[in-house]
């Protein structure tokens, strides 16, 4: 581990990308601090389930030697999907089927909600190894190191920046100019809480899995939580703009479901008592994705993983599997000791994330594209049909 001796390395967020990059280098004896703007780790970690997939976030977690504590955690057949028209009624159903897909087959995915993966990876590190409450404001050279500043007035200073600070990632900036595009969908997304109570009917039809609601250009996806809380997104054509220009509060419920009645007119009313019952406030996300051809000189001291390198909409469930698999591309890099220095490793990296990126980004906005087509719902049936007919693993 030549190149990171007497390296002192500062991670910009504790996402599963961050976290998993810390395990890993760690492993290697690595110096290593997560900087994170949350308060502390009792801060509920928002968001829907994620499914790993076997060539990218759970071959990641073997290597960080993390198998054995994730079967432990993760929600069998929580992956199990129900594909729905916008009346509820169901065109493709996996709990129909005994699944055969266990760990060691590439198409098993399993699920995991956030908060267990997170406790997974922070119960991994060292101690105080992430600094909580560090927002970060800005970076800047200090020399050959950096120094970074924090919105709370603290500061730090480290040989080797990697920013997996996600989507409004404040070290992008500093590594290249290139901005995301808008990809022509917005999300409106919530939670609702005692599920089983809230909204029976929807917590029923979802039984314990995923649902893809589609018609008319329009989505509504939802997963179940190991908490009995649903997440939901409404997915939906719109300028990037519409949540400013919409004038609607989004702490009001009322409003939301009005305009839910108009937007998704339609749509069975089984999807009111979501809206109606969802949490304190709904959070419109306008989704955007970097520009698949990206590229960058390396530099010799910093680089991004994640979000904060690839942005994408979350239409192929690739999102945080790119950033654990960045987070182990990225270890095996600056601890290869064939590398004859950090900028050809890092370079080394961000050429196959550039790549892996290019596929992956065409297929999400492939799939967005799809998904939010006057002809979604058949379209979605065919790209899961197999050879003979049956929905493909």
């Amino acid at each position: 581990m030549k190149l990171l001796k007497d390296k002192e390395i500062a991670i910009i967020g504790a996402g599963p990308g961050g976290l998993t990059l810390a395990r890993l280098l760690q492993q290697k004896g690595a110096a290593v601090i997560v900087y994170e703007r949350d308060f502390n780790r009792e801060v509920r970690a928002q968001g829907a389930t994620l499914d790993l997939h076997y060539e990218s976030g759970l071959l990641a977690l073997e290597k960080a030697g993390l198998m054995e504590a994730f079967k432990q955690v993760y929600r069998p057949d929580a992956d199990r999907l129900r594909v729905v028209d916008q009346y509820g009624k169901i065109f493709l159903d996996d709990h129909e089927e005994e699944s055969k897909a266990d760990f060691g087959d590439e198409y098993f995915r399993p699920e995991i909600d956030r908060g267990p993966l997170r406790n997974l990876l922070l119960d991994s590190l060292q101690p105080d190894t992430v600094i909580w409450d560090r927002h970060i404001r800005s970076i800047e050279a200090e020399g050959e190191k950096w120094k970074i500043f924090f919105q709370n007035g603290h500061t730090a200073t480290a040989d080797i920046v990697i920013g997996a600070d996600g989507a409004n990632s404040k070290i992008r900036s500093v590594v290249t100019p290139i901005k995301p595009f808008y990809s022509g969908v917005t999300i409106l997304e919530a939670n609702v809480a005692d599920a089983a109570k809230n909204s029976p009917n929807v917590n029923s039809l979802l039984k314990g899995g995923k649902i893809m609601g589609l018609n008319n250009s329009k989505t509504l996806s939802m997963s179940a939580k190991g908490d009995g809380s649903i997440d939901f997104y409404a997915g939906w054509r719109v300028e990037d703009s519409w949540a400013k220009d919409s004038g609607i509060d989004f702490g009001d419920h009322q409003q939301v479901m009005d305009w839910f009645r108009k937007e998704y007119a339609g749509w069975g009313d089984i999807w009111l008592e979501l809206f109606k019952n969802a949490g304190t406030t709904f959070n419109p996300r306008p989704q955007y994705c970097m520009p698949l051809d990206q590229n960058w000189e390396a530099h010799a001291n910093i680089t991004l993983i994640g979000d904060a390198a690839h942005l994408m909409p979350p239409y192929a469930g690739e999102g945080v599997n790119m950033a654990m698999l960045d987070a182990l591309q990225l270890s095996e890099s600056l601890t290869d000791d064939s590398q004859p220095n950090l900028k050809t490793a890092i370079g080394h990296y961000e050429q196959q994330m550039f790549e892996r990126f290019a596929k992956i980004g065409q297929e999400t906005l492939d799939n967005t594209e799809l998904m939010h087509s006057p002809d979604g719902l058949r379209k979605l049936l065919q790209m899961f049909e197999g050879p003979a007919g049956t929905a493909a693993e």
